[in-house]
């Protein structure tokens, strides 16, 4: 289920829409599709997603993985970009709090 709100679409499961990504001090502007979920093992939640393509984060990046911060209209996280997939998108991972709303009752879970 979702909600399509002014700058891009959460649901249960994370975000889709336009997102700040800082590497190295530079803030670049992007496109993401963010998802995560709880690992009841050990206790983290887990949230990782794709970049679109973009030349600017590339020419910070260079193909190789760096810690950076992804900003949506939801929050803020710290994570690690992985190296870039043959269609140029770069994977972001972290752990624990995301970017992006996540439901802490049934009751918010049932209100999306």
């Amino acid at each position: 289920m979702s909600a399509d709100h002014a700058e891009g679409t959460e649901d249960a499961d994370g975000y889709t829409g336009p997102a700040t990504v800082v590497v190295d001090g530079t803030e670049i502007d992007v496109e993401v599709e963010l998802r995560g979920h709880f690992q009841p093992i050990d206790g983290y939640y887990r949230w990782y997603g794709r970049i679109a393509p973009n030349t600017s984060l590339d020419a910070v990046c260079g193909g190789r993985k760096k810690k950076g911060e992804i900003r949506t209209p939801d929050g803020a996280a710290t994570g690690e970009l992985s190296d870039p997939d043959p269609w140029g998108r770069y994977r972001i991972l972290g752990t624990s709090t995301p970017p992006f709303t996540v439901p802490k009752t049934l009751a918010q879970l049932a209100d999306q």
